[in-house]
């Protein structure tokens, strides 16, 4: 195969996953930004999860938000589970890996804050078991997956967000992932600060 059009064809299939995911998902981004809106408002923080790709783009987030986005605003109050490397060998040493985000959460969350989930495959039994433990510190979940998002959707609750990227395709799925972070840092800052796209 010709590597120029190897390459072309990966931009490709990433514009399509993102055009078809565009009409899926701009609502639940839409409220998934609105809840984190005005959770932050009320003074509560986010605590976001992931592995591998995922544990980037967790980070990614908190960053956006401790920092910024694009505009100047005040830092924004979000931990990412995935940075403390003393916190996670310890706990997955100690106990198992399952738990290294549970034991975070059981530690730093509260009723009110929200846990941003990311799984490409709804299936990590680390971010299963952070979701229910989110759940017992009646915190809301937004999760974001791909294909059906697994196991994901079964643990969530009525109030909580799954956006779940309509590809089987973990790279599409990734890189989807990291555009709706972007959308959701853009919306928090239209709603606290009246940014306008230019």
């Amino acid at each position: 195969m010709n590597l120029i059009h190897r390459v072309k064809l990966q931009f490709e299939e990433s514009i399509q996953t993102k055009q078809i995911a565009k009409d899926a998902l701009a609502k639940a981004v839409v409220n998934a930004g609105e809840l984190i809106t005005a959770q932050l408002l009320q003074g509560h923080k986010i605590l976001s999860c992931g592995n591998g790709g995922s544990a980037a783009d967790a980070q990614h987030f908190s960053s956006e938000l401790i920092n910024r986005f694009v505009a100047e605003r005040p830092a924004l109050p979000a931990i990412a589970l995935t940075t403390d490397t003393s916190a996670l060998t310890s706990i997955a040493n100690d106990y198992s890996y399952e738990i290294v985000f549970t034991r975070q959460i059981r530690a730093l969350g509260q009723p009110g804050d929200i846990l941003l989930a990311i799984s490409t495959s709804g299936q990590s039994p680390n971010i299963l078991s952070a979701i229910q433990a989110a759940q017992e510190k009646n915190m809301y979940i937004i999760a974001l997956s791909g294909q059906t998002g697994g196991k994901i959707p079964s643990l969530l609750n009525p109030e909580d967000i799954l956006i779940c990227v309509p590809s089987d395709v973990t790279a599409r799925i990734q890189e989807t992932h990291l555009l709706i972070i972007h959308c959701l840092c853009d919306l928090i800052d239209y709603h606290l600060i009246g940014t306008e796209i230019t």
